[in-house]
């Protein structure tokens, strides 16, 4: 195997187990899909995919050393990521309190305002995690050795990002069926309970990591 085969495998499972890792995003996803359907969870699971893009990107063309020099960046990042959480924990907590009809899922499409809603924040969800610009960081430093070339870096993060795509969108898929659908019809209030929990603690943790 090739120096440069050797680092691109060591950067794509960094990447998969980033991606695979349950983190807000993938909440999200999952809150969204099993609770609105199919459709909206694939607009949410999209914006996530638009922010790992542009972490993508941003790694690709010199974060790191941007970072380096403006380190405050990275703390507004936390700051606005925290509270974005807290603001998501509130929201699942609300919905636990709140009265429902049995049916949740309406049978009327969702309109496009509230689709292009739902897509802004899954992007805000991860364009403010620090962990999704380590992510990529990690993926371009592991992926490219001193010799790489401009094919050697398009090559590993169109990998990753291909792979991003398939798995966020899978996620959406999954957890949108009917069973999973029933599952959270009969147990809403105690999944919503737990969805909020964890975003509070994401959204904690992250501002104490300041």
């Amino acid at each position: 195997m090739s120096v440069a085969m050797s680092h691109f495998f060591s950067a794509y499972a960094v990447y998969c187990v980033a991606v695979l890792s349950p983190g807000p995003a993938i909440l999200a996803i999952i809150s969204t899909a099993v609770s609105q359907g199919r459709r909206a969870g694939l607009f949410l699971s999209f914006g996530v995919y638009c922010g790992s893009f542009f972490w993508a990107m941003a790694a690709s063309f010199g974060l790191a050393a941007l970072l380096g020099r403006y380190g405050e960046i990275l703390s507004l990042l936390k700051v606005a990521g925290g509270f974005y959480l807290l603001y998501l924990a509130f929201r699942s907590g609300r919905s636990v309190v709140q009265a429902r009809p049995v049916d949740l899922r309406s049978s009327a499409p969702i309109p496009v305002q509230a689709m292009s809603k739902i897509f802004v924040r899954g992007f805000l969800i991860h364009l403010t995690n620090p962990k999704a610009v380590f992510a990529w960081l990690s993926v371009i430093t592991l992926g490219l050795p001193p010799e790489a070339s401009v094919f050697d870096l398009t090559r590993i993060v169109t990998a990753c990002l291909i792979t991003g795509f398939i798995i966020l969108n899978g996620y959406a898929v999954l957890f949108s069926t009917e069973r999973a659908y029933r599952v959270y019809r009969a147990a809403r209030r105690w999944i919503d309970g737990v969805m909020a929990s964890l975003f509070a603690v994401a959204g904690i943790k992250m501002l104490l990591s300041m």
